[in-house]
């Protein structure tokens, strides 16, 4: 197995993914009415594949997941060049920290990072923190379902792809457990050819995470939460 999308919800897909293609400097896949995909590539590392899908409303709960953005010595000059774009300030209740919090144009926060050693080779994005309610068990279970390894970091837990380069994975408390309602946006994991998706369930499950029911009839890939309540998509092996 192995992390191929990144997933966002947005009421306008197109408009939000060309922000973001535009933002992180990715390639279009694909640019249709009910959805946007650009892939990011990182030299020596890992292809990420960043996915909006409509929906007909977002959700008012703060996300669970979010981009941070390298911004190093320049962090003052991405941010304008994010503002150019259509990007905002937000006030998330941060005070004073040394990252920048942006909304994208649908209100998305992220945040635009100071200069960390952890961030060598990263790429445009920097870091993808995840919340939970248990960061060491998180960590783990992720670990298995991508085979990321563990990586320094300043989160409690942080992996990273196999290469070391790419996007962090941070694991992070959560402010408040998870809700009913599904986070904006999400992680798909895909299967490697040969991998049998009811072993994979059911290891899914003896990990802590569970199997939820389909969001449509028909998908053919299957709808689990990992151990903390957080969605994540299992993607059939390409043929």
């Amino acid at each position: 197995m192995f992390l191929e999308n990144l997933v966002v919800d947005a009421v306008d897909p197109g408009r939000v993914g060309r922000f973001w293609e535009a933002a992180l400097g990715g390639e279009t896949l694909t640019d249709e009415p009910e959805g946007f995909e650009t892939r990011l590539e990182v030299e020596g590392g890992p292809v990420l594949d960043v996915c909006f899908q409509r929906v007909p409303d977002l959700p008012s709960e703060q996300p669970r997941l979010h981009l941070d953005l390298l911004g190093r010595a320049q962090q003052a000059q991405v941010v304008d060049r994010l503002l150019g774009l259509g990007a905002r300030h937000l006030d998330i209740g941060q005070h004073d920290v040394p990252w920048v919090v942006l909304g994208d144009p649908e209100g998305n926060p992220f945040c635009v990072m100071e200069e960390r050693a952890a961030y060598t080779g990263t790429g445009p994005v920097a870091a993808l923190p995840l919340e939970g309610a248990d960061p060491d068990r998180d960590a783990a279970f992720w670990s298995w379902l991508t085979g990321w390894v563990d990586a320094d970091g300043v989160a409690p837990r942080t992996l990273r792809h196999p290469s070391l380069r790419g996007p962090l994975l941070e694991f992070c408390p959560e402010r408040a457990p998870k809700g009913s309602a599904k986070n904006r946006l999400h992680l798909d994991v895909r299967l490697e050819a040969g991998e049998d998706p009811d072993e994979v369930a059911a290891d899914v499950a003896a990990r802590g995470g569970r199997a939820l029911p389909p969001l449509a009839p028909g998908l053919p890939w299957r709808l689990y939460a990992d151990p903390s309540g957080n969605e994540f998509c299992l993607l059939p092996a390409r043929t």
